[in-house]
């Protein structure tokens, strides 16, 4: 009885997002375009935290981790960065729900007409 309490007293915390590096999700940005793309940003719809980069260039690659310690709603993940040709593009993807990530990473393939999303699945 008591290894069941305990057991459900650790699923309980952890569903909660009170055990292991924190609230959030990794995330990569890859460049896959012929030029560079500037004024990057990755955040949440509710926009708490956003992570920022002045540059990527043509096959490079950025990898972090945005905090969503201060999410409270559900939403989406967004990226925004400027073309090369000055046009500003935006792309939406994933979602998580009571301000907590539903899945481990999430990353973004810019093509020269197009951005690709791809998501880890489901954590648990």
């Amino acid at each position: 009885m008591r290894n069941l309490l305990i057991g459900i007293l650790i699923l309980t915390l952890s569903s909660c997002h009170l055990i292991g590096k924190g609230n959030g999700i990794k995330f990569k940005i890859e460049n896959n375009s012929d030029l560079t793309i500037t004024n990057i940003k990755f955040y949440t719809s509710e926009k708490l935290t956003i992570a920022e980069y002045d540059k990527i260039e043509p096959n490079e690659k950025i990898s972090d981790f945005l905090s969503m310690k201060k999410n409270k709603s559900d939403g989406e993940y967004i990226l925004e960065f400027t073309r090369k040709n000055g046009k500003k593009e935006k792309s939406n993807g994933g979602y998580y729900t009571n301000g907590g990530a539903m899945d481990r990473w999430i990353e973004f393939n810019v093509k020269s007409d197009t951005t690709f999303v791809k998501l880890s699945g489901m954590k648990y």
